[in-house]
Order: structure tokens, then C-alpha cells, then sequence
């Protein structure tokens, strides 16, 4: 089915998401289509089609945007987000335990539905697995235990800096709020038994991947969809990224923000030109089934510490599409 293919009557979350990655090759075709969804309202006069710049936010760190990972803050949270200790997270009798070692529970999901890990022939080149938008790198160690290569992108320098120091020494100090201005130290550590020389890093924008990547097993974008400025443009690359066979795990709380997302480019969350609730799961559903199956749905918890008596609890949205 093409990508430009017209959708059903009254399916305006799926015409609004082909138009939004037909890309580069519907050239010739984008702008009447681009007119016509504006005129249905389905999408705003400034939103801007996969693969140009328009819409992009350049909100300070304050109110959102990638500048917010730039800070030693965010990499204290995420470091304690990605490595820190069960009891030193929520040190509570009570509380959410299920939403602890979140980034185990992503390799997990990446590892049992990957294919090429089951293929013992020696036929084929050793799986490899990306870690899109990697942060500081909790995931991408976590893959390390069954994938030979893994390679961890994010757009922050700071956090592939922090990620590169975990692999070059296996740890690394953070601080951790308890209560106002007390802070104590901790250490964030990778887990002895991964061989942290199967992962690289490098600096990355999602919504651009390079070309040189080639091909891939497996595809991980944890919590990233909603803080992208283009989503469409990055599920594009998802196909062309992805061996036949391969498995693309998206998880996402779905948190859509215009500081982070242009809202023409969110995949759900508002109400379309009938009235009708556009969900981005649909939206999903809708644009990946083209290339991809879908092999799996499930809630994935997680729990971010604030301080000691505070913290984020979230539930995302955990699909997994294997390409056809």
C-alpha cells in the first residue's frame, strides 16, 4: 500500500499521518496534499511537513526543549533515573515497585521478540541494536547482555559525554535531592557482569539519522516520541533503518508538549477538523502497519525520584512492530 494511498472516510489521524511521512520521495506531490489537509484543518497553517525545519521549538531549558538535557541537574536525575539502586529510588515499604529498573525491563522487551538472537547458524552478521535517544545510556548497557553491538544516540552532548564515562570506567558520581537543599552522593554504576565493550555512543538527532547506520536488528525509542519536534520523520527512517525482520519498541507516556513538539506535528492528543479524539496510538497503528507488524502491547510503568518523599510516576505505552 503506498504511503500517499487515500484514506477512509473519516479516518483523518491516518491522513494526517501519511502526509506527515511521505517525505521526500512525495516531493512533487507534498504541497497540493499539504493544501488540501489545511483546508480540512487537519493540520495548522504553520505546520511543518517531515523533513523541514518549520515548527522547531527553540524553548529556553526552562520551559522545555533539548537545552533541558544540557544541564549537570538533568544528568544527576537521569543517572538516578537509569542506574540508581531500588532502595536508594524508593526506600519505602510501600510505593510502585513494578515501575523500578525500567531500563531492564526495555532490554527485556527488545530482546525477547528479536529474531536474529535466536539465529545460531553463523550465516548472518552478529545482531546489532540502537538505542535512540539513549540518554545516559541505562538501556544501552542493558542491551549489551544479549546483543554483541549496540550503539547508544542522543541529540545532548552532555548526555553522551555521561554515557561515554560510564563505559570508559563503569561509574560515575551523582548527586540525589532529599529534602530542599540537602543533597547526598551517590554512584551510578553499570552492572559487572555487561561487557560495556559491546556499546559505543555518539551524538545524534533522531529526526535525522545518518545514512552510514546501514541496517539494524533492533530499534529501542524509550520515552522519546513526545520530545521529538518531527515524530513523523523519525518512524520514516524506522523503516529504512530496519532489516526485514527486526523489531522496532516504542514506548512512550505519549506527554505532548508544544515546548518539545510543534503541536501540527503531534501524533494524537487533540481533536481533528470533526471533533473526533485523535489518539497516537491510532496514529501509530495506522502509519507503522504498512511496513510493520505488530507483535506485542503492554503498559511499562517507571518511577522518577524527585526527592525522598516526591516523585513522577508515569505509565507508557510499550508497542512492538516487527518489519514486514
Amino acid at each position: 500500500m503506498s504511503l500517499l494511498a487515500s484514506p477512509a472516510p473519516g479516518s483523518v489521524a491516518r491522513e494526517r499521518a501519511l502526509l506527515l511521512l511521505a517525505g521526500a520521495a512525495a516531493a512533487a506531490v507534498l504541497p497540493a496534499l499539504v493544501r488540501r489537509a489545511r483546508r480540512r484543518g487537519l493540520l495548522p497553517a504553520t505546520a511543518a511537513a517531515a523533513g523541514t525545519d518549520e515548527g522547531r521549538s527553540t524553548t529556553s531549558s526552562a520551559g522545555g526543549g533539548a537545552g533541558a538535557y544540557e544541564t549537570r541537574k538533568a544528568v544527576d536525575e537521569y543517572l538516578q533515573f537509569h542506574y540508581g539502586r531500588p532502595e536508594d529510588i524508593l526506600p519505602y515499604d510501600c510505593g510502585p515497585k513494578e515501575a523500578l529498573r525500567f531500563a531492564e525491563r526495555l532490554a527485556m522487551l527488545c530482546e525477547r521478540h528479536c529474531t536474529a538472537l535466536q539465529d545460531f547458524t553463523g550465516e548472518r552478521k552478529p545482531p546489532l541494536a540502537i538505542d535512540v535517544g539513549c540518554a545516559v545510556g541505562g538501556a544501552t548497557f542493558e542491551l549489551a547482555r544479549a546483543f554483541p553491538h549496540v550503539l547508544g544516540i542522543d541529540y545532548s552532548q552532555t548526555f553522551v559525554n555521561t554515557a561515554n564515562t560510564m563505559k570508559e570506567r563503569g561509574w560515575m558520581r551523582y548527586r540525589a535531592v532529599e529534602e530542599g537543599a540537602l543533597t547526598v552522593e551517590r554512584v551510578a554504576a553499570v552492572a559487572e557482569d555487561i561487557d560495556r565493550g559491546r556499546v559505543r555512543f555518539q551524538q545524534g538527532d533522531a529526526c535525522n539519522l545518518p545514512a552510514e547506520l546501514g541496517q539494524v536488528d533492533a530499534v529501542l525509542a524509550a520515552n522519546l516520541l513526545c520530545r521529538l519536534p518531527d515524530p513523523a520523520a523519525f518512524l520514516a527512517r524506522c523503516t529504512s533503518l530496519l532489516r526485514r525482520g527486526g523489531v522496532l519498541v516504542l514506548v512512550s507516556p505519549f506527554s505532548w508538549l508544544p515546548a518539545w513538539t510543534d503541536k501540527g506535528s503531534w501524533l494524537g492528543g487533540y481533536t481533528d477538523a470533526e471533533g473526533k479524539a485523535v489518539w497516537s496510538a491510532d496514529t501509530l497503528k495506522a502509519i507503522l502497519s504498512v511496513h510493520f507488524d505488530l507483535v506485542e502491547e503492554a503498559e511499562v510503568p517507571f518511577l522518577i525520584r524527585e526527592h525522598r518523599r516526591k516523585f513522577q510516576w508515569g505509565c507508557s505505552h510499550a508497542m512492538v512492530w516487527r518489519r514486514k
